[in-house]
């Protein structure tokens, strides 16, 4: 019998969101996130769904591009982080990818390589987030550089680092930065995100680049008739109830301490399933649909709740980690993460299955 544990991936979810980001958009083009194996919701199963309403597609480095071509006819293909040596960028220039560049080096890499005309080559201002980037100037040469060469498709991208405060000191300024390069350039313009395509930013964005909103996990409010859906559901069931008595500990280190007579559901998974092991004790777990605090450390396959206010639970009580009515940021907050995190770092160990 098959531990109950398991990721349930709702495609149709999925769909619902590229649906709803489309509709955000309206006329902008978009190049859809699906690097990090599709925020940890598997790479080739969530792009086969994505691709048909999308132009393109974005991975952040070659070997995922490599990946995603073997699935055959796809949009175009953006590689985020450009090419590290001689080999990606040939690599790029002979499957007609599209490649952001952040330096002087990446050009020259992909002048060797032949890149065909018709691949864009997006530069990346650094507009304040001081990760990758040109400097204004350094756009304004190797944009001379292209050109000189015969390669006309090019486009302006930058990336934004708090875009979910939009007041913040930190985005007003990468703001005027990014509009500075843009007024002084007649090219295609890419700059908004998921959290930027949620509140609306007014700034010129001929693309728009969702992520997290795809896969239903943006923090952020949508119209309720406009919901965005969860598309991870982490499951289990109980497997184990036992009533301990007041001032006797559970778990590793006696973290947690009863302080009366209390019933201790035991759930097969741990953090070698890609539960975070820095989950406080009070997270919340859904048994039977009833939110239930977290005691005890997280072990590497089990985690113990407290369901003593839980009269109807039983071995294989259905469980939820996070999904539909536990939201995946709320269970990061308790673990001193983010969603994003959780998503995508997930082992192999627990199967995925992706239902339609």
């Amino acid at each position: 019998m098959a531990r109950p544990s398991y990721f349930d991936i709702d495609l149709r979810a999925l769909e619902h969101n590229v649906r709803l980001t489309k509709k955000r958009a309206a006329n902008k083009k978009i190049c859809a996130a699906v690097k990090g194996d599709a925020y940890g919701h598997g790479l080739i199963p969530c792009a086969e769904i994505i691709a048909p309403h999308v132009d393109s597609l974005a991975v952040a480095f070659c070997e995922e591009a490599s990946a995603l071509r073997q699935t055959g006819d796809l949009p175009r293909i953006v590689v985020l982080e450009g090419p590290f040596d001689l080999a990606d960028a040939r690599f790029i220039a002979d499957n007609g990818l599209d490649s952001v560049v952040h330096s002087a080096y990446q050009v020259e890499l992909l002048f060797s390589a032949r890149l065909p005309a018709r691949s864009t080559i997006w530069l990346k201002l650094d507009s304040g987030m001081h990760r990758l980037g040109l400097e204004d100037g350094e756009i304004t040469a190797q944009l001379k550089r292209l050109e000189s060469n015969n390669h006309s498709n090019i486009g302006l991208m930058s990336h934004l680092g708090d875009a979910e405060s939009v007041d913040s000191a930190m985005t007003q300024a990468q703001l005027v930065r990014w509009c500075a390069a843009v007024d002084k350039r007649s090219l295609p313009t890419s700059l908004l995100n998921s959290a930027a395509i949620l509140h609306g930013y007014d700034t010129k964005s001929d693309w728009v680049r969702p992520g997290i909103m795809l896969y239903g996990a943006a923090d952020l409010p949508t119209e309720h008739e406009d919901r965005l859906l969860p598309v991870m559901h982490f499951r289990s069931a109980v497997m184990a109830l036992r009533w301990i008595n007041e001032s006797e500990v559970v778990g590793y280190g006696g973290r947690w301490q009863a302080s009366k007579p209390t019933r201790v559901a035991t759930v097969p998974v741990g953090y070698a399933d890609g539960y975070p092991r820095t989950a406080r004790n009070g997270t919340p777990v859904l048994i039977d649909g009833v939110e239930c605090p977290l005691i005890g450390r997280v072990s590497m396959d089990m985690i113990t709740v407290d369901v003593t206010a839980l009269a109807s639970v039983e071995v294989g009580s259905e469980v939820e980690l996070w999904g539909s009515s536990l939201a995946v940021n709320t269970v990061a907050q308790h673990a001193g993460t983010i969603g994003y995190e959780l998503l995508t770092r997930l082992p192999a160990r627990c199967p995925r299955r992706w239902s339609r």
